[in-house]
């Protein structure tokens, strides 16, 4: 039987080292991966560890897009502050379009912003919110990754929500990892990259396991080393290639 209160979890994403966010120590933290507006398997999630009052739930970003439920995600985390996130790369295009950035929109990411429309200054301004990093100490929440050998502060916001393999493409797929490179002082745990089970490497844990795909949600418990997963009820957008 999993026991969410005899652990610290993790469910995060992060931002550049100029404005990261530090935890303070003293409750419980969850760690989810990517939700992707998937409110329906994040509640199951939710009820699956059986969050108390004093818990903390962080999540690796990417809060919306792709999946139906946008609105839900975003007033949970603005209404409980239990919850927080660091800012995925769906979640900092929209937050740029807002800010009246030239940047181009997919397909999701307008359908998402349409939806938001509803109560666009109450979105917009928690998307603002958002931190490209949180400190949890010993481990270290983004969305994507951290470029190796370069120090938290001189992080580049592409890297931070985009950064999947070396090279001067941080978003291909094809290369050698960046967390299998990584040996920094704190153990990263990041989304973005999904796969069917949780990515590993020698000082990083990835977490998005495809729910939006018709994969899972997945929850980190740093204490135990333990992963809590739930099935996605739909796959709300059709994978590009296979997950594994």
């Amino acid at each position: 039987m999993f026991d969410f209160h005899s652990h610290c979890c993790v469910l995060s994403e992060t931002q550049s080292a100029s404005g990261h966010l530090v935890e303070q120590a003293g409750c419980q933290i969850g760690q989810f991966g990517d939700i992707h507006g998937c409110f329906d398997e994040l509640t199951d999630l939710l009820d699956r560890v059986q969050l108390k009052r004093t818990d903390r739930v962080v999540t690796v970003g990417d809060l919306i897009v792709k999946g139906e439920k946008n609105r839900e995600v975003l007033d949970l985390f603005i209404d409980d502050q239990r919850f927080s996130s660091v800012i995925g790369n769906h979640d900092r295009k929209l937050r740029q379009v807002w800010r009246g950035e030239p940047v181009r929109l997919t397909k999701a990411q307008k359908a998402a912003r349409a939806e938001l429309e509803v109560d666009r200054e109450r979105y917009s301004a928690f998307l603002q919110s958002l931190p490209f990093m949180i400190d949890l100490g010993s481990h270290l929440v983004v969305h994507a990754g951290v470029r190796p050998g370069v120090s938290l502060e001189y992080q580049m916001a592409a890297d931070l929500t985009e950064l999947r393999t070396m090279g001067a493409n941080p978003a291909r797929k094809r290369g050698l990892p960046w967390y299998q490179v990584y040996r920094g002082r704190k153990i990263v745990l990041f989304g973005h990259w999904p796969a069917d089970a949780p990515r590993r490497g020698p000082r990083a844990i990835g977490l998005d396991t495809g729910c939006v795909y018709g994969g899972s949600l997945t929850a980190y418990i740093i204490e135990s080393n333990q992963f809590v997963s739930v099935p996605a009820r739909l796959p709300y957008e059709p994978p590009k290639r296979i997950l594994r």
